[in-house]
């Protein structure tokens, strides 16, 4: 799923191409894509773009007279540009074509289960309903990230992908912040000391930032074509058994529901391995706790 970074680089691609050009269309290829009934698409069509936002993982853009198109591409969706107006939308992924005087903004989704949605709104007290209470990372005082992290009991892992939390978080970024931190996934955010939780808001912050420089140097003026949650450059997100950049143990993970979290036992759990629900529940008492177990045997 595109987390922050990767929703800042659309944002940054797409306003240079469409910001004071006409909407002239929204072509749908597929009806369920649209999950809005009011405004309709001929309401919000020849309309300009005054700018484009974002509220936690959702792109919006703001059209003129206070009309919006909100869309979230959940885990597959992506944009594709193609100079040329009113372009073909591909058979197989393709979602929506949105028609501008300079081209063609196309959404696709390279899934089954189509996840993808697209909301027409107008006025901003309707388009608030859209944002749900996170706080900004990168905007946010130690004060408000402390209040943010420790307002509800979770795991720090969750509490870094929790919307109502903290805002623009997922699965790849939380692994790499937590990382960074030094900070077990399974920590309790109540447990933290206030150095801990300095840490892990600066390494917030960090970490984002410097994803956001680093995707926009790779991507220069071209539109982004390789917006994805599995990077080389990363340090344990997808890294499973690979080395850890910082001390060469091997990286391990944790899986449940439809997530996973990716750490380093040196570097974030002292050497202790997490306990996976489906392994541990499988070889209960045979489960090793160690890094010396898991290697050596019992």
């Amino acid at each position: 799923m595109p987390e922050l970074p990767d929703v800042q680089l659309y944002i940054d691609a797409i306003g240079q191409r469409v910001v004071g050009q006409k909407l002239t269309a929204i072509r749908l290829a597929s009806p369920f894509l649209l999950r809005s009934v009011e405004p309709s698409i001929d309401d919000v069509v020849g309309r300009k773009v005054k700018g484009l936002r974002r509220i936690g993982k959702r792109i919006v853009l703001e059209l003129q007279r206070d009309h919006f198109v909100v869309i979230h591409l959940m885990v597959a969706g992506r944009f594709k540009w193609d100079d040329a107006p009113n372009a073909k939308i591909p058979g197989r992924v393709g979602l929506a074509g949105f028609d501008f005087e300079s081209g063609t903004l196309i959404l696709t989704e390279a899934s089954k289960k189509k996840r993808a949605s697209l909301h027409l709104v107008k006025g901003e007290k309707n388009l608030a309903d859209f944002d749900r209470g996170g706080t900004e990372p990168l905007e946010a005082s130690f004060e408000a990230f402390k209040d943010a992290l420790t307002r509800e009991r979770h795991t720090l892992k969750r509490s870094l992908t929790d919307q109502r939390l903290l805002s623009g978080i997922g699965n790849a970024y939380s692994d790499e912040i937590l990382h960074r931190a030094k900070l077990s996934p399974m920590r309790r955010s109540g447990q933290l000391s206030d150095e801990e939780i300095a840490r892990l808001h600066q390494c917030t912050q960090d970490v984002l930032n410097e994803w956001i420089e680093r995707l926009r140097e790779e991507t220069g003026d071209d539109f982004p074509t390789k917006v994805t949650a599995f990077r080389p450059e990363m340090a344990v997100h997808g890294k499973y058994k690979e080395p850890c950049p910082v001390c060469g143990q091997k990286v391990m993970r944790i899986r449940y529901a439809e997530n996973e979290a990716n750490y380093c036992p040196t570097c974030q759990t002292e050497g202790k391995l997490l306990a996976d629900r489906s392994l541990s529940r499988l070889l209960k008492k045979s489960w090793p706790k160690t890094l010396e177990e898991l290697e050596g045997g019992r």
